[in-house]
Formats: structure tokens, C-alpha cells, sequence
């Protein structure tokens, strides 16, 4: 076994979601897709609840970044890529996500109604948004990691959620905060992340 560091309690699952700042895949959701074909046909109610509950998150950010491209005004150069990166990336977990809540004989629901308030207002106000959209992204993934059942579940949520911490770096970046302002991510529950994605849920 290498040495590094050990966290007393954290279990392999925590770690592997931790690993947020590790080397992210390039392929996009490609790099899913053998996790998503090998998942079981049953599983366990937590793990339905936490792939329904990852990809609603991951169509709110989704949907957040294809009207903030349309409806921002003003967007400058560097904002706009990253924009159009991140939704690409959204796009592809959302799809990832739908197809493992198929195999696992679970409903993937078609995404409701957001509203984002005056977020598209200014490119101000719409990476104040994204920042927080990420990062309760990031920590949701965190705070469910140690309740699934499925190894299956648990490699493709860690592999998304190495990404979305990218994501919330260079959003972080771009708005000149520090980018990784503690060592470690502090979990979400669920219950937790959907109360702070039903402000943006229109139906």
C-alpha cells in the first residue's frame, strides 16, 4: 500500500469522492459508459435516490448555463468559453446519469421547470450563481458517497464529481477567490442539497 495520507474514519468511499482535485478525464461521459453498462438491474432504494437526486442537480447546472449564454449580457470572452465548456460537461453527466437510472430499472425523469431569479443580470451575478450551484453540487456528491451500495453507482458519481470540482475552481478563479479554500470539501446531505436546489425549481 503507498503511503499518503489516511483520514481516521473516512471510509474508501468518502476518498474516492474526495479525490476532487486528482487527474479529471478528458473523454466526458465516454469515460461513464462502462460503469453505466456493467450497473446491476436492481439496486438498493438509497442508490436509486442518489442517481435521481445527481441528475436533477446536473440538469439544473445544465439548463443554468445554457440560458445564462443566451440571456447574460455583456459575457466576456474567457466567462463565455468556460460557460460553454461546463455546460458541454453538464450535458454529458446528465445524459451518463439518465442511462445508469435506466439500467438500474429506475425512473430518469425529464427535467422540471427552473428559474434562476436575476441571476442572468450580469456576468457578476451569474458566476455568483455558478459558484454556488457547483460547489452544492460537489458537496452533495460528498455527503451521499458513504450511502451508496453500488460500487457502480459510487465509480461514475466519482469520476462526475472530480469534474464539478473543477468546474467551482474556475468559476472561483474567474470571480478571484481562492480556488480551493480548505483541504477538504465538507459533505452535503441530501436532504440538505435538494432544500438548496428548490429555490430554482419552478414545477
Amino acid at each position: 500500500m503507498k503511503a499518503g495520507i489516511h483520514v481516521p474514519g473516512t471510509t474508501r468511499r468518502e476518498l474516492l469522492l474526495r479525490g476532487a482535485l486528482g487527474v479529471a478525464s478528458a473523454s466526458g461521459a465516454a469515460a461513464v459508459g462502462p460503469f453505466v453498462a456493467s450497473a446491476l438491474g436492481q439496486s438498493g432504494r438509497i442508490d436509486v435516490e442518489v442517481v435521481q437526486l445527481a441528475l436533477l442537480l446536473e440538469q439544473l447546472e445544465a439548463d443554468f448555463y445554457r440560458r445564462g449564454l443566451r440571456e447574460v449580457p455583456g459575457l466576456s470572452a474567457p466567462v463565455r468559453q468556460l460557460a460553454r465548456e461546463i455546460l458541454d460537461h453538464e450535458d454529458q453527466h446528465v445524459e451518463a446519469l439518465s442511462q445508469l437510472a435506466v439500467q438500474m430499472s429506475a425512473e430518469a425523469p425529464d427535467p422540471p421547470q427552473f428559474d434562476f431569479g436575476d441571476a442572468f443580470r450580469s456576468e457578476r451575478a451569474f458566476l455568483a450563481l455558478a459558484q454556488r450551484l457547483e460547489e452544492t453540487g460537489v458537496s452533495a456528491y460528498n455527503g451521499a458517497a458513504p450511502m451508496v451500495e453500488q460500487d457502480d453507482v459510487l465509480d461514475t458519481a466519482g469520476q462526475i464529481v472530480q469534474v464539478e470540482a473543477r468546474h467551482a475552481a474556475l468559476v472561483r478563479f474567474e470571480r478571484g477567490e481562492d480556488i480551493a479554500p480548505g483541504a477538504f470539501d465538507k459533505p452535503l446531505s441530501m436532504s440538505k442539497a435538494r432544500a438548496l436546489a428548490e429555490p430554482y425549481i419552478r414545477t
